[in-house]
């Protein structure tokens, strides 16, 4: 959700917006919008699951293993808000059928490699393809809807990223287990299809009434490059060591990117980040609780993926449905925090969720076996969940309506980030494990001490970060 929507509560038109209300297309609409984020949705945990399989089958290294999951999510995130400001100058749906025009051909790309680098090629099409059609989807939706029925899209639309997580992780090993990896990414190719020759009869073209955002390219591509960075240093620690020139140069280079962004966001006349609003505590709270409990749960799932295959000797389906409990986990953790939060606030949920978070990963840190992993990331998706609707009810509880956008596309994307840098620095810890080349568990047990000791650190932060006062119930996030 990005700029485009910050127009959307006040809407465009008593008129026009009651003849939208009653357009019998609209909940058809939704179904085939919903489907097209499903899948975006999916694509992270359907591919981890995968994971070793690819390696196996392509000869991946370790480095690349990463990259499979951080592209996308780096992609994703890193020009999410700037296909919400493409929406906004070229229209929603054409930018929406552009992405999934995009995500569809590259997933093909991707089912078809032969190689680290088509994959990757693949990966980083999906990456684009989604950061143009998630923003422009829900943009859609909230000026197809009006009143209680929008609340309800916005219903559907948010549950459809803890369901895309639990069906993703049995998608996954019953599609590697049996077809073959390919198909974890062949699957999108006839739904996107479908979505795509159906989209023009049940969404009409909108013309733009409100005043054209500036897209802002450089923003865009500094803070992505700067980002990819990061990830690349944060991977290379994993070969070379922390102190090493190949780790420091990248992760010097990023800081200067950013630093560099910061600077072009304080003087570009349409900035792609209103770094005004990122400074409000309530915001800046949330996106760090963002940025780590995503990168809390994603690492979860990459490294126990590894662990239970390689370590463990379980097959892919054997794993998908090992990891369905931790999908399920985090609906219900999302559930209890939104009734919760109307009688705490997130001051008080946020930290209680990455608590269990912390707790949670400890577990297979001092644990080994399947047990200890299953139950203990379970726990710490229950408690990431709730962290997930604490950080977005934190990051727009004390903004106007013509900044929820702004905020909620914040949120958005430091969830992606959060994913891709999880996983980077995971992997670098884990190294042996993830490659194959030995079973020591040693390093997955320190991987799980820092995700644990990030939680619990944060949890603190928490408390520091997030302004007292309570929330109405039942918010919950409409991000995925």
């Amino acid at each position: 959700m990005n700029s485009h929507t910050d127009h959307a509560g006040t809407g465009t038109g008593t008129g026009r917006a009651a003849a939208q209300a009653a357009d019998p297309r609209r909940w058809r609409a939704l179904t085939l919008l919903g489907a097209a984020q499903f899948m975006l949705v999916l694509d992270v945990t359907v591919v981890a699951v995968a994971l070793p399989e690819i390696g196996v089958d392509l000869g991946l290294d370790r480095a690349a293993l990463t990259w499979v999951v951080s592209a996308y999510t780096l992609l994703f995130g890193g020009l999410m808000l700037f296909g919400g400001r493409l929406a906004d100058l070229f229209g929603a749906r054409r930018v929406a059928m552009t992405g999934l025009a995009t995500f569809t051909a590259a997933s093909l790309v991707a089912g078809l490699s032969v190689s680290a680098e088509m994959l990757l090629v693949g990966r980083v099409g999906q990456g684009i393809g989604a950061a143009l059609l998630s923003p422009a989807a829900l943009a859609l939706i909230i000026v197809t809807f009006r009143g209680d029925e929008r609340t309800k899209a916005l219903g559907v639309w948010g549950a459809l990223g803890g369901t895309g997580a639990a069906v993703g992780v049995l998608l996954g090993g019953v599609l590697t287990a049996g077809p073959g990896w390919p198909w974890v990414f062949y699957v999108n190719v006839p739904v996107g299809l479908v979505v795509l020759a159906a989209l023009p009869f049940t969404v009409a073209p909108r013309r733009d009434e409100h005043p054209r955002a500036r897209i802002d390219v450089p923003g865009a591509l500094t803070v992505t490059a700067a980002t990819g960075l990061l990830i690349y240093g944060l991977i290379n620690a994993g070969d070379h060591g922390v102190t090493a020139v190949t780790t420091l140069g990248p992760l010097a280079g990023a800081v200067l990117l950013y630093t560099g962004f910061v600077l072009l966001q304080r003087t570009t006349a349409s900035p792609l980040m209103d770094m005004r609003l990122l400074a409000r505590r309530s915001v800046a709270a949330g996106t760090v609780l963002m940025l780590v409990a995503t990168g809390v749960l994603v690492s979860g799932f990459f490294l126990g993926s590894f662990y239970l295959q390689h370590t463990l000797g379980f097959d892919a389906l054997t794993t998908g449905l090992m990891f369905l409990p931790v999908a399920v986990a985090t609906i219900i953790g999302a559930q209890f925090s939104s009734r919760l939060l109307g009688h705490l606030g997130p001051r008080a949920v946020a930290p209680l969720g990455l608590a269990v978070a912390a707790a949670g990963s400890a577990a297979p840190a001092i644990w080994p076996g399947a047990t200890a992993l299953v139950v203990g990331i379970s726990v710490a998706a229950l408690g990431v969940g709730a962290t997930f609707v604490a950080a977005f009810t934190s990051a727009t509880a004390q903004v106007d309506d013509r900044e929820a956008g702004l905020a909620s596309g914040l949120i958005n994307t430091f969830h992606e980030l959060g994913g891709a840098i999880g996983v980077a620095v995971v992997s670098s810890i884990a190294a042996t494990g993830i490659t194959g080349t030995g079973h020591d568990p040693v390093g997955f047990a320190a991987a799980f001490t820092v995700t644990s000791a990030a939680a619990a650190v944060t949890a603190g932060l928490a408390l520091l970060l997030v302004p007292a006062g309570t929330s109405p119930a039942g918010a919950r996030p409409h991000a995925h």
